[in-house]
């Protein structure tokens, strides 16, 4: 095999050198120069070649032409909720990359899928971290059926694709990205350019042979994935693996799917015997109080294609401070200023003496806006120290005039919560749906002043 030839290229003005020096000559931005391959012309038609079918075959053509075909046809992981994140099942030829804390669970539901799914189909698993005897232990030890996994312990990329071209598995698991490395570059593994290239030749494997492929990534302390951004837009699906460490459930979440809705979630629990599906994902984050607490609302928030039910809870208590304490936990902080600002304003609640605490229950992180109306709801229950009904159930995203506005997928959201029993819902007017909902009164409200009256009507 001829040798690659190197050169470096600056990360921030993309100016390419011959050797590495410490600042780039065109921008002077210090320590951007990172080691790449030079680009050749031979074979560079070949390098999506599986979606033409014949390297260097493709052609102009108008789009009104090409034949879209059915559905690309999915193969079942055999777990549930991963197909659910997944949009329904593996694709042929799809590239998935999952990153998430250490310790999380990535290899763990990854050798429970490949057990499952090698009774069926070839499977390839690489393990470029852990021994096969590390392996063989998680798999005893999980009670699975590994007598058809084929296991290969190699962290040199050219070796993977040759072992898999042997094999020719239809689904194969990396583990991880960040330990592959290429004899094309002098870097260490890990490095920038190593997992670029390493990941590009890897996919571009996948693509060629119609190969699901598994990459694992490590994240940084951020919780952002390590390496390059691009290593994200190479592939086509980037799931994240998430959990408290003081929780058993684990949350994977779609941040982008070309082949299904991103920002689906899938719920586990872990267990002795590995990760269980939570087929009732709402059960989980509902606290079900024996009898009714100050402080706490039953809102609907919106996960992909799921509607799922979460409690929020706040405690407002007099401050000692100069400057009250603001605190959230699945909530962005500079909303809850602003939904205090505005209760202030056009509900005559008054909290600048008094610290405010939002929490989230179970972890769930609130980014939509509909949950602006349950968030003012459970601040004013803890001020006045009233508790709310347990069957009742609110959404809405509050204006800073102090209106209601509607949140998309209102039907699917009031449908959910009839599921689990609740018996009333303050929701935005223009949510509230024109047929009633057996067992369900829905009251719709078009100002917080309105929700506020419903509500301690209620109480």
């Amino acid at each position: 095999m001829a040798k690659a030839k190197i050169q470096y290229t600056c990360t921030e003005c993309g100016a390419v050198a011959n050797k590495w020096a410490g600042q780039c000559g065109e921008c002077k931005a210090w320590n951007s120069m990172v080691e790449t391959i030079a680009a050749s012309d031979k074979g560079r038609g070949g390098r999506f070649a599986g979606y033409t079918g014949e390297a260097g075959a493709a052609q102009v053509q108008v789009l009104a032409e090409v034949d879209a075909g059915a559905d690309a046809p999915r193969v079942a992981t055999g777990l549930g909720e991963l197909d659910h994140v997944l949009g329904g099942g593996l694709v042929a030829g799809s590239v998935v990359l999952i990153g998430g804390d250490p310790g999380i669970g990535k290899s763990t539901i990854l050798l429970q899928m490949m057990a499952r799914l090698s009774s069926v189909l070839p499977t390839l698993y690489v393990t470029g971290e852990e021994s096969p005897q590390q392996i063989s232990l998680r798999a005893q030890r999980l009670e699975l059926a590994a007598d058809k996994i084929q296991l290969f312990a190699e962290t040199q990329v050219e070796r993977i694709i040759e072992a898999a071209r042997q094999e020719s598995p239809k689904v194969m698991v990396v583990d991880s990205i960040q330990t592959i490395f290429t004899e094309q570059l002098q870097s260490a593994p890990g490095a920038v350019a190593q997992v670029r290239e390493s990941a590009a030749q890897l996919v571009r494997y996948a693509k060629q042979t119609g190969t699901a492929l598994f990459l694992v990534g490590h994240v940084t302390k951020e919780g952002q994935l390590a390496g390059p951004r691009v290593l994200e837009h190479m592939v086509d699906t980037v799931l994240y693996f998430e959990g408290e460490g003081s929780s058993n459930f684990r949350v994977i979440r779609a941040i982008k799917n070309r082949f299904g809705a991103v920002n689906e979630l899938g719920v586990f629990a872990m267990t002795e015997r590995g990760l269980k599906e939570v087929s009732n994902p709402s059960a989980i984050f509902l606290s079900r109080h024996q009898s009714p607490v100050s402080g706490s609302v039953i809102t609907v928030t919106k996960e992909g294609s799921r509607p799922l039910l979460v409690e929020v809870q706040a405690l407002v208590d007099e401050s000692h401070l100069s400057n009250p304490r603001r605190v959230t936990l699945g909530l962005e902080q500079n909303r809850l200023s602003m939904l205090l600002a505005v209760l202030h304003r056009h509900g005559n609640v008054a909290t600048y003496g008094q610290d405010v605490f939002v929490n989230v229950v179970g972890g769930v992180r609130l980014t939509e806006t509909a949950a602006d109306l349950p968030v003012m709801m459970a601040i004013l229950s803890s001020l006045k120290d009233q508790a709310l009904s347990t069957e009742l159930l609110a959404f809405g995203e509050v204006g800073l005039a102090g209106e209601i506005r509607p949140v998309p997928n209102g039907q699917d959201r009031l449908r959910e919560a009839a599921k689990h029993g609740f018996k009333r819902a303050i929701v935005p007017l223009a949510n509230r749906p024109k047929k009633p909902i057996e067992g369900m009164e829905v009251v719709g409200v078009t100002r917080l002043s309105e929700a506020l009256d419903q509500l301690w009507n209620e109480s």
